[in-house]
């Protein structure tokens, strides 16, 4: 039986139009998947992922194909630019990176992150959007938060939190109590480490947008957040550079027990009657 592959538009996007050179070069040049992979060091199905565009190929293996295929750099600058462009198949890539990571480091400054947020937390937000189906939308971010929360497989998260969000009452004083005191429980965890960055340091660098990193074990990959989609980075310099920031922000967070104890009297001002 032939195996008839799916055809591959162009047009989607950057990284469609590179998976789809890719393709065209090795069938010019006569190779199979197997022969391909020989060259830039990889499995038959890994060839065959980033010429679906399932997978990302990285500089060195464009680098080996402009070699081999004799093209001036052309799959070394498509990647490039594939890169540093908008990817509207970007949530699907985030996941399967965010899967495969050893470590996590997240920094945000205007809500919880999506790895610690209550069900009911996470509804208060899902409810404002444009989604089809709030308890499909809600379930997914569960689903993905159970695979990062599981103790023996998922990864070291480092989450560095600025306190604004936990003084916003998302869903109301009930909501945030419960959202503040499943922070102190998974801060408990060997794995997750939550620091805040207090109000009393005013401004620094990184508070006007959220970002992580994510360790996989070849090479870090980061994510910058946006309103309605946010930006894989893979250019080595730019994650390097978020790095720093990560490191930055760090050095002027609290303590890992004095975040603690912070958490822990916010969550007292939402249970006060007063509040309710």
């Amino acid at each position: 039986m032939v195996n008839v592959r799916e055809p591959l538009d162009p047009k989607i996007s950057l990284w469609h139009f590179l998976a789809y050179v890719l393709r065209c070069e090795r069938e010019r040049h006569g190779l199979s998947l197997t022969q391909c992979g020989q060259i830039i060091g990889a499995a038959r199905s890994t060839v065959s992922n980033i010429e679906a565009a399932r997978l990302k190929i990285d500089v060195r293996q464009a680098q080996k194909l402009d070699e081999r295929y004799g093209l001036p750099r052309l799959c070394e600058t498509l990647l490039w630019f594939a890169q540093m462009g908008h990817d509207p198949m970007w949530f699907q890539q985030y996941t399967q990176y965010e899967s495969r990571a050893d470590v996590i480091r997240v920094y945000q400054g205007q809500v919880i992150p999506v790895p610690l947020q209550t069900e009911d937390y996470a509804r208060a937000f899902v409810e404002l959007g444009d989604s089809a189906d709030v308890e499909a939308a809600i379930a997914a971010r569960m689903a993905r938060q159970k695979a990062l929360l599981t103790p023996s497989k998922g990864p070291m998260l480092i989450v560095l939190l600025d306190e604004n969000a936990l003084h916003r009452p998302v869903g109301g004083p009930q909501v945030m109590a419960a959202q503040l005191q499943r922070l102190l429980e998974l801060g408990r965890r060997s794995r997750v480490i939550i620091r805040v960055i207090p109000r009393s340091v005013g401004a620094y660098d990184g508070l006007d947008g959220s970002f992580q990193i994510m360790s996989l074990e070849s090479r870090d990959i980061a994510y910058i957040g946006a309103l309605r989609g946010g930006r894989l980075v893979e250019v080595p310099s730019e994650v390097r550079e978020l790095g720093m920031d990560f490191e930055r922000i760090g050095a002027i967070a609290l303590s890992r027990e004095e975040s603690r104890a912070l958490i822990a009297k916010v969550m007292e001002e939402y249970l006060d009657p007063q509040m309710a």
